[in-house]
């Protein structure tokens, strides 16, 4: 994989790795213009929050609207992780060489497993 350098407005942000070698097509393609409306949805969330501090709103009202953007973000994670196993983990199940058909569905079990630990962190 290699990192791609983004500016990012938070010095914290961990970089974003783009895997060049899974280019397309991917599990999600068919439903690729559902998940960019709730993305853009999020967004909209995301800009209301920052302002709601930019006005100096109450703290709890900040944190609800936090915590609903971060469950509208949980539920396309989780659909991506649905997406991946439906799409990548079963179509490595369908390569006819059984040395390879077990070692790509482990990588594509522990790509799975590994989004998923970083989801619950």
């Amino acid at each position: 994989m290699s990192n791609v350098d983004l500016k990012l407005s938070d010095p914290d942000a961990l970089p974003i790795e783009v895997d060049l070698e899974h280019a397309a097509p991917h599990g999600y393609s068919s439903n690729k213009d559902a998940y960019l409306r709730r993305l853009k949805r999020i967004e909209g969330q995301v800009r209301g929050i920052a302002r709601m501090v930019e006005d100096d709103k109450y703290c709890i009202d900040i944190l609800t609207q936090v915590a609903a953007a971060t469950k509208a973000l949980h539920a396309v994670s989780l659909g991506l992780v649905e997406e991946h196993i439906g799409h990548c983990v079963v179509g490595a199940a369908s390569e006819p060489d059984p040395q390879a058909r077990a070692e790509q569905i482990d990588a594509k079990v522990k790509e799975a497993t590994d989004a998923i630990g970083r989801l619950l962190r």
